[in-house]
């Protein structure tokens, strides 16, 4: 049987035991998100499949978000043939503009995917200024 070697999946596999189960730079992203804004919403999305959803953590301080969450470990008799999913507590934080408003955030895990719907603080949005004269004319103006 003719097998196909891989001289640095041992070199990998090594780091990643030294470097901890967070990642390395090759593999920084334990919770890989989208984000992208519609109208005046922003919405983020945390792939965190085989996470308990008592386990997810969201915090929010000032203008920082914080998730955690925890992906349970397998029981010690088995033996691991590929063992390429994280697992344990890991966590990202987000550091989010002042013209979102993160006392309305909300969020929803469903189908493996955190879902955040943060909305565009009120100061932020656009709106008209009433230009006042001494004459009868009055003007709006896109602010």
């Amino acid at each position: 049987m003719l097998m196909r070697t891989d001289p640095f999946r041992e070199l990998d596999r090594l780091t990643q035991q030294v470097l901890g189960a967070n990642g390395t730079l090759a593999r920084p992203a334990v919770m890989p998100m989208d984000a992208w804004r519609e109208g005046d919403t922003f919405h983020v999305e945390f792939d965190l499949p085989g996470v308990n959803p008592e386990s997810i953590d969201l915090d929010v301080e000032r203008n920082v978000v914080t998730v955690k969450a925890e992906r349970p470990t397998r029981d010690g008799n088995a033996e691991m043939i590929a063992a390429e999913r994280p697992r344990g507590v890991f966590s990202r934080q987000l550091i989010l503009g002042d013209n979102l408003d993160t006392q309305h955030i909300e969020a929803s895990y469903d189908a493996g995917v955190l879902t955040l719907l943060i909305p565009v603080a009120e100061q932020a949005k656009p709106r008209k200024i009433v230009i006042s004269s001494k004459g009868e004319d009055r003007q709006a103006i896109n602010a």
